[in-house]
């Protein structure tokens, strides 16, 4: 990345269709990538094999953002605000490991922003945060077909019970931060 002010933040809180779906609406985003981290399988995973949850792959967003338009942090609580990260390798009726709540960090003052906003959103869940906060390991971008799933598929099913809830939530919460 050639400019500073633009960084790379990369997470994971269930579905990577859903968190995409949320990202692709905030202020300062210029672009959200769906991909899997975090394996130990060598090479590329596939959607597939992902699935399986044999891999140790989670379903994580990339998201290229401006640090002078929003912040790190304000996207982290977004994160932490628009999913579940108390519930373990789940998020609704997704269950397995690539569904977990992760934070990879790009880098040292990301790792701490993340533990500060963590302990930060911490009062407001009943239960325990079990969002893992790790170093990225390499990220490898989904399939062609995953990347803006909600965009081009608002009818299915999936998306219509389990994704446009999700946005009403972050437009309610997070109004200020959303694009036009």
């Amino acid at each position: 990345m050639q400019n500073k002010n633009i960084q790379l933040a990369t997470i994971g809180g269930g579905c990577f269709w859903c968190t995409e779906a949320v990202f692709q609406e905030v202020k300062g985003v210029e672009k959200v990538v769906s991909g899997y981290a975090g394996g130990h399988v060598p090479g590329h995973p596939t959607y597939r094999e992902i699935c399986s949850g044999l891999t140790g792959h989670a379903e994580v967003i990339q998201v290229t953002f401006n640090v002078d338009v929003i912040s790190y942090a304000d996207l982290l609580t977004i994160f932490m605000t628009t999913h579940d990260p108390t519930t373990l390798n789940r998020q609704g009726a997704d269950k397995g490991t690539q569904y977990r709540s992760v934070i990879y960090y790009h880098n040292e003052e990301q790792k701490q922003m993340a533990e500060i906003v963590l302990k930060e959103v911490k009062p407001y869940f009943e239960n325990p945060i079990v969002t893992e906060i790790t170093e990225l390991p390499q990220f490898f971008q989904a399939e062609k077909e995953h990347q803006n799933y909600y965009r081009e598929n608002q009818t299915q099913g999936y998306c219509s019970f389990v994704i446009t809830p999700k946005l009403a939530k972050l437009r309610s919460m997070h109004a200020d931060k959303l694009k036009g």
